[in-house]
């Protein structure tokens, strides 16, 4: 079976490389969004601690909704497509963005902040020269567990007419082709793997320079 797949992998390349920069460009708009508005929501309920269970609460309840009925839900707003894809998929996205930035700025020892206040640092000098680059690490991880994820839910995209490897998946499973249906999955599987490592070698890049200051 596995040698069929790389069969159709070579007798069909072309089609599965267009998937693969559909995938690729659903998935990367889908993070680039959900990274910056995560960094900003997870930022301001650490300077404003009252909305934090409140901002919490919301993300985590929407990120227990099913991924077929968000999409579902989404449809007779903005239509089948690419555009229905990427919202719910920055909405799911949000959770480990928000949670990992709160609580990387959370976990900074308070003297640290006590002694950056007491230098006559702005709250704005000490929210970009402190608090961020001390969260680097905590906010990394988070991004490198939604990065994946991403990869791998916008494999479904395909159900509502997106495009991306998740159309390899539907094909198979209509047809009944399951070479077809084995060459998405695997395809979205090395995707996400290669993004977790790259993202991880910089986690690790940091890290060690951290340790060396």
């Amino acid at each position: 079976m596995i040698r069929e797949v790389f069969q159709l992998y070579i007798d069909r390349w072309d089609f599965f490389l267009k998937l693969i920069m559909q995938h690729l460009k659903i998935a990367g708009l889908s993070i680039l969004i959900a990274s910056i508005l995560g960094l900003i929501l997870g930022v301001l309920i650490s300077e404003y601690k009252k909305t934090s269970s409140i901002v919490l609460g919301i993300t985590n309840f929407v990120y227990t909704i099913p991924s077929i009925s968000l999409l579902g839900f989404l449809i007779p707003f903005s239509g089948i497509g690419n555009t229905t894809a990427i919202i719910a998929l920055t909405i799911y996205a949000l959770l480990p963005m928000v949670r990992n930035t709160y609580t990387g700025i959370e976990n900074i020892d308070s003297s640290i902040i006590e002694s950056a206040k007491g230098m006559g640092s702005t709250p704005f000098e000490i929210l970009y020269k402190v608090k961020l680059p001390l969260a680097t690490t905590v906010i990394l991880s988070g991004l490198r567990n939604m990065v994946v994820m991403t990869i791998a839910l916008a494999g479904i995209a395909s159900f509502i007419g997106a495009g991306g490897l998740g159309i390899a998946i539907y094909r198979g499973i209509t047809t009944n082709n399951t070479i077809m249906t084995i060459a998405g999955s695997l395809l979205i599987a090395l995707l996400a793997l290669i993004v977790d490592f790259i993202i991880g070698s910089i986690e690790k890049i940091i890290k060690r320079r951290w340790k060396l200051v």
